[in-house]
């Protein structure tokens, strides 16, 4: 089989292509044509935050300052399909779990407060007074340490401070959110190395920056906004590198849609200068192999006794642990870490070359990355090769970690989190006058494993679809329905929704982009984006049903039924408006927050208080600290014959766990998702062939047969041993222990399967 045959993009990143997919989502969700409207008023101030990826907002915004997959997620929000009580009246619960997750998020908005009744196996209409009592009922006949309050990374900082509080005042820190399952490697990783859980950068780096350097990110798919500061680099002269075992349409081209020239000609431009393909579970030895030719270098100028390659002057000032880290590297071979990365040594030395001869570089990861059974090492050796020449806390340099959900970072920022000390437990002490609880919570980890074992006997969720979203997902389906109660708080239908608890209720709210009309007028949030800086969004459509609620006057709600009277505790004051909320975010965070209402409408944002931006490191030691690896891999298993190391990845057709269609343009997949991409090589020494049908299964040996049946094989630019296949599909196959070390991030970039023949 040639190349030839192999699945191709239908084009670069952005484009008319982007254009078109763009237009296909308008007419499939049915979006009225004033929502273009709101795509206009999007990421600028005054406007609406975008309710896709942490992706930063510029100063000076382009006139449409929204990507593909922006548009799509605002269009798919603002349908005009309403998934209402008559509908769900005339669908069981059992018959809508064999709906596909596209088809019951296309069936358009929630509109009414739904409760289940088993019964009947139907979602029937209840007021919110209704809803609410009935569930407060219920938590006060629970043990707080047995409740978890989930948030999925949408809900803006003042719906989640106040979120946060409620859990806190009814007696728990069970406070997990979507980091768990994607940068929660980075939170501690980086915290541990440099001291600041989140990237360094801000935009003004990107703008001043000569090289910046992929690991496990794909912009095309899941942050198409980069795609323009990627283009500016390669205009100036600058420089692009990637490492990621699929050759990812956003990192190889671009047709800027900004740009009418390129449009009408078609021009595109060519992104990686160098482009290599690391096995999956390999970066810690591609990194390796980079830190060494690095110190191979640096020894030679050392004898020739010419101009230093390390910025020694920085690694004396800044650093510890360097020597001990370059001995470890000085010992490490070039065989063994060929063998780890799937790359030669001449693939790591031409873009060891390019790093040492460039002065201010970036370094931009994902899941890639993170989403690894030693994720923490992989974030570990990053910056081990970003400290050795001085490129973090100073301009046009640094670290990023880009960021999936649009307030993802900012909920953790805010007192989403279940590590006690990670809140400054005195302040809300002191404003509101009871005991915070001390003791952690549950990750969400904890959170599926006390489901398993019946300690966790309710859930309440901000946003999101945790039965979807997380590993193990035959274990999750089983014993999600056995909990006490089940609270989801949603703008449309989805796959969680169909396994309620004995008593479940579905809360629909206000989309970002709608008008949140309180006691004191039209209210705005605000969100944080990747690089820590905080934007206001206001909604200006008309709310898609009368009856829809804010998240924060859900969260008020529940926690004003549940709660007993505290005078420092005004709910009703808070929902009637919402500054007075971020008066107490500042109160609670005053040196990342200051004059939080006068700021918040800034153009671009104000920044955060990052001490690694600065150069102070807020670590045990005081400095930034190297890294001594003991291993070449960040897997939890070895290779043997059969055994495949899977990756999940998005569509170019999704968002998260939304499946916007079955479009995957960027890798030439149309019209399924139900594929496993292989390279030729494997399939023909499989003995399988181009789209034989088979069943993957987890090559875990825990006892639990674990299998995704009915894939199709395709052929695929990949490494040896590296196939690929769709999330949240594949998570099925991934075992709820199969997580980084430190973080317990899911490894879901490394599973190990096995295919057997249909």
């Amino acid at each position: 089989m040639s190349t030839e045959d192999l699945p191709k993009p239908s084009g670069p990143a952005g484009g008319w292509g982007s254009l078109r997919s763009i237009t296909r989502i308008f007419g499939h969700a049915g979006t009225e044509a004033a929502a273009l409207d709101t795509l206009r008023r999007q990421n600028k101030p005054g406007g609406f935050m975008c309710m896709s990826c942490a992706w930063p907002k510029p100063a000076n915004y382009h006139p449409f300052e929204f990507c593909e997959n922006g548009a799509k997620m605002t269009l798919w929000e603002l349908t005009s399909h309403r998934c209402g009580p008559e509908f769900l009246a005339d669908h069981t619960v059992t018959e809508l779990r064999e709906w596909k997750d596209h088809d019951l998020e296309k069936e358009g908005r929630l509109t009414a407060p739904m409760r289940y009744d088993a019964v009947t196996d139907r979602y029937l209409e209840v007021s919110w007074e209704e809803a609410f009592a009935d569930i407060a009922g219920t938590l006060n006949r629970l043990d707080p340490d047995s409740v978890v309050f989930y948030a999925s990374g949408h809900a803006g900082l003042e719906a989640s401070y106040l979120y946060a509080l409620f859990a806190r005042l009814y007696g728990t820190n069970n406070l997990p959110q979507s980091s768990n399952m994607c940068h929660e490697t980075t939170s501690v990783g980086l915290k541990k190395v440099i001291g600041s859980p989140v990237g360094t950068i801000v935009w003004e780096d990107l703008e001043q920056t000569d090289l910046l350097m992929f690991f496990g990110q794909n912009p095309g798919t899941n942050s198409p906004r980069f795609l323009h500061p990627m283009k500016a680099l390669k205009d100036r002269g600058g420089h692009i590198i990637s490492f990621n075992p699929m050759r990812e349409q956003g990192l190889v081209s671009f047709v800027d849609p900004q740009n009418p020239a390129d449009m009408l000609t078609g021009r595109e431009t060519t992104l990686s200068d160098q482009y290599h393909q690391v096995r999956a579970g390999g970066d810690v030895g591609a990194l390796m192999g980079l830190c060494k030719a690095v110190i191979e270098a640096d020894d030679a100028a050392l004898a020739e006794g010419s101009a230093r390659v390390i910025d020694a002057a920085f690694l004396e000032e800044h650093t510890t642990g360097f020597d001990d880290f370059a001995a470890v590297v000085r010992e490490t071979p070039w065989a063994d870490i060929q063998t780890a990365s799937g790359l030669t040594e001449a693939a790591l030395r031409e873009a060891a070359d390019l790093y040492m001869s460039t002065d201010k570089v970036i370094a931009a990861y994902g899941m890639g990355l993170t989403q690894q059974a030693h994720g923490w090492l992989n974030v570990a050796m990053l910056t081990n090769l970003m400290l050795m020449r001085g490129n973090i806390g100073r301009t046009g340099a640094g670290i990023t970690p880009v960021r999936g959900h649009s307030n993802v970072q900012g909920q953790r920022t805010v007192g989403i989190a279940e590590k006690a000390d990670l809140v400054p437990m005195d302040k809300l002490r002191d404003l509101f006058g009871f005991e915070p609880p001390q003791k952690d919570g549950m990750h969400i980890v904890d959170a599926v494993e006390g489901l398993a074992e019946g300690r966790v006997k309710a859930m309440i969720s901000l946003g999101g679809n945790l039965v979807r979203a997380v590993p193990d997902r035959d274990l999750m389906e089983r014993h999600w329905p056995q909990q006490e109660l089940t609270v989801s708080v949603a703008t449309k239908l989805n796959r969680s929704h169909l396994f309620p608890g004995k008593t479940a209720y579905i809360l629909p709210c206000l989309s970002r982009a709608e008008e949140d009309i309180q006691a004191t007028g039209n209210q705005a949030v605000s969100v944080e984006d990747s690089f820590a800086m905080i934007h206001g969004s206001c909604g200006h459509r008309t709310p898609a049903s009368d009856r829809l609620k804010s998240e924060l006057a859900i969260v008020a709600g529940l926690a004003n039924a549940t709660l007993p009277p505290n005078p420092k505790v005004t709910w009703d004051e808070w929902t009637a408006d919402y500054g007075r909320v971020r008066d107490l975010i500042e109160a609670t965070y005053p040196d990342d927050f200051r004059a939080f209402n006068a700021r918040m409408n800034q153009p671009g944002g104000f920044h955060r208080n990052i001490a690694a931006h600065r150069r102070e490191w807020e670590t045990e030691s005081g400095r930034a600290e190297f890294t001594k690896p003991e291993r070449l891999d960040s897997l939890d298993f070895g290779d043997r014959p059969g055994r495949y190391r899977l990756v999940t990845v998005r569509s170019n057709d999704q968002f998260n766990t939304t499946i916007y269609g079955y479009s995957d343009r960027f890798r030439g997949i149309e019209g399924t998702r139900d594929v496993v991409l292989m390279c030729e090589a494997d399939i023909a020494e499989a003995g399988l062939r181009r789209d034989q049908p088979v069943t993957m299964i987890c090559d875990f040996e825990d006892g639990v047969d674990r299998r995704l049946s009915g894939m199709r094989v395709i052929p695929y630019d990949l490494p040896r041993g590296t196939i690929v296949s769709y999330f949240p599909e594949c998570n099925v196959l991934i075992p709820i222990g199969h997580h980084d070390k430190l973080s317990k991030t899911p490894a879901s970039k490394s599973i190990p399967v096995r295919l057997e023949p249909a």
